[in-house]
């Protein structure tokens, strides 16, 4: 994933909930032309970064089983701007898994006020790496990793929540 929307994931419910947060600062480069006198963070972006929360959640929900993409947003309703400063809180929450997809509910508050919603259906996709071999989920465990899941998530039995068997064979530190 060449972008990257949220910073940390908070909290991480196997198949269940997720919440990660985004800091929004003046220091990223898209803020210069959106808007250059009055910086907002795009609704599209707070999309994505809903959507990869929700994404991370599906793909570890289905064992790694196959890649997760967004495929869908069925509603979205925004109540105010994120500006920098802010510091965005995404929770997101499975609705239903289903042998094409997974359909999420996804909420971005900014401290205690709900600053958008929406629906979201996730493609369930074959592994599309050249050799087979999981190449795609293999990046999507590590980035996992690298964004705290593994050290905050729990699994469906309560038990702290495992890197999967791919990451541990890889050899990646930490995991």
């Amino acid at each position: 994933m060449r972008w990257c929307w949220i910073d940390r994931f908070v909290e991480f419910h196997s198949g269940v909930r997720a919440k990660a947060v985004k800091n929004v600062s003046l220091a990223e480069q898209y803020l210069r032309d959106h808007f250059p006198r009055h910086p907002v963070m795009p609704n599209s972006l707070i999309v994505e970064g809903m959507g990869q929360t929700g994404m991370y959640l599906a793909c570890e929900a289905i064992q790694y089983a196959e890649l997760i993409i967004l495929a869908k947003v069925s509603s979205a309703r925004f109540h105010c701007e994120a500006v920098p400063g802010d510091a965005l809180t995404y929770t997101v929450s499975i609705d239903s898994i289903q042998d094409q997809g997974v359909s999420v509910s996804a909420f971005s508050h900014n401290g205690d006020r709900l600053q958008g919603e929406a629906n979201l259906l996730y493609a369930r996709l074959a592994d599309r790496s050249p050799d087979g071999r999981g190449g795609d989920l293999l990046a999507m465990a590590k980035q996992m990793r690298l964004l705290g899941v593994f050290e905050i998530g729990t699994a469906a039995d309560g038990s702290r929540l495992q890197p999967p068997a791919m990451l541990v064979r890889s050899g990646v530190k930490n995991a």
